[in-house]
């Protein structure tokens, strides 16, 4: 289990605890967290899972493969340093203290 934070567009602040084997994705959806759409349901076919990994955590993750990186140009406003489709981040014990900071709307 991991404590992942979102942070809305509007500076609102979300903590919740996600399980391992989860997707940061499924952690927003589950938790009812507003900002993240997931309308392919997880399949890397929508980016309306977009959000920007904070800073100190983008070397933690794993590297992004080609299909996510591909989807990111559908993605509102993607910063190529920071960007990444949630679900496409499997949630490990690794992850514990994560923080996303969420778009400010998703296409």
């Amino acid at each position: 289990m991991a404590k992942i934070t979102y942070i809305e567009h509007d500076g609102t602040e979300h903590t919740v605890d996600v399980p391992t084997g989860m997707t940061v994705m499924e952690g927003a959806r589950d938790n009812n967290i507003p900002g993240i759409d997931a309308d392919c349901g997880g399949a890397c076919a929508c980016s309306t899972c977009h959000a920007y990994i904070a800073p100190d955590w983008v070397e933690k993750l794993p590297k992004m493969e080609a299909m996510e990186e591909d989807m990111l140009d559908f993605a509102y406003a993607p910063d190529p340093a920071r960007s990444r489709l949630t679900c496409q981040i499997k949630v490990s014990d690794d992850l514990d203290g994560l923080v996303v900071n969420l778009p400010e709307k998703q296409i």
